[in-house]
């Protein structure tokens, strides 16, 4: 659906301000967005996969670990696949006011991707490098990112950065010069992304970000004695579909969370680059793709 088509659809949150920003720049983070008791919610949850972590001593298929993790002091990097981990982040994925201020920005008919946690851990959380979130192609350009603070979030603890009005440029190649993955958009390339225009995006918990998938974002590493965990839940419009190597990211993928199913591919035009098939080779997460650690276990990025 088109942004003309889904301005005819009455807004639930946000204000037509906000949409009209969100089209524009290719980003909108608005404040407080979540209310409290659903923060508490997802705090108590997140403690709960913080203490199964001190089990681990590598990296399983739901929680990637930071390299420096133990038993007595546990550091994680994400938890995948948040939404089948606790039924509170599939609550909040679907309940919490979050699909429905998607919907007024993609339109009434809405499907879950994936949710997971990014906790950029204190002192030492990893930076994440310039990118787009292309890593799943699709047949038009308007599925969403959305990311929502959970602790109060200011400049020292590596925020969310985003380059406005990015989306509307070209679609950077993160390939490297062997043909390898790297999740990252290349160092040549680079030069000609605006990062003097980067906007960081803090805030109190609860405030959400919403981010069209080619807007270019990054954010620093966390050297702050705060960590700064975010809960990522991506959604699809209905008439969206993946062109190739959407795996199986949540049980619930796919499944209608606002409105019906669409009966049309809506497509649009233009090139679009292919990442790995991810059906083939298994993907842990940005962060271990884009430092190229070796891994023994054979996840993607080794």
């Amino acid at each position: 659906m088109r942004p003309e088509d889904v301005r005819r659809h009455p807004l639930k949150v946000l204000t037509r301000e906000q949409r009209e920003f969100y089209y524009e720049n290719g980003y909108l983070h608005v404040e407080g967005l979540i209310p409290k008791e659903w923060l508490v919610r997802m705090r108590a949850a997140l403690d709960e996969v913080i203490e199964k972590s001190r089990a681990l001593a590598k990296t399983d298929d739901n929680i990637v670990l930071d390299p420096a993790h133990t038993s007595d002091s546990p550091r994680l990097r994400r938890l995948n696949y948040a939404a089948d981990n606790h039924e509170t982040f599939w609550d909040a994925a679907t309940k919490s006011p979050l699909p429905d201020a998607v919907a007024d920005l993609l339109g009434p008919d809405l499907k879950f991707r994936e949710a997971m946690i990014n906790f950029k851990w204190a002192r030492g959380g990893d930076e994440v490098k310039w990118h787009q979130d292309t890593s799943y192609p699709y047949t038009n350009p308007w599925p969403i990112q959305t990311l929502t603070c959970l602790e109060d979030v200011g400049l020292e603890q590596g925020p969310l950065m985003v380059i406005p009005g990015s989306h509307k440029g070209e679609v950077y190649n993160r390939y490297d010069e062997s043909g390898r993955w790297i999740g990252a958009v290349q160092p040549d390339d680079l030069k000609r992304v605006p990062l003097d225009k980067a906007v960081p995006l803090t805030g109190p918990a609860g405030s959400t970000t919403f981010l069209h998938i080619y807007t270019v974002h990054g954010s620093k590493r966390n050297d702050s004695p705060r960590g700064r965990p975010m809960f990522l839940c991506g959604y699809d419009p209905a008439d969206a579909f993946p062109i190739r190597g959407l795996p199986m990211v949540s049980r619930h993928t796919g499944e209608i969370v606002r409105g019906k199913e669409s009966l049309f591919a809506h497509i649009e035009g233009g090139m679009v680059q292919l990442p790995p098939d991810w059906t083939k080779q298994r993907y842990t997460s940005i962060y271990e793709i884009q430092q190229k650690e070796q891994r023994s276990d054979k996840h993607y990025g080794a």
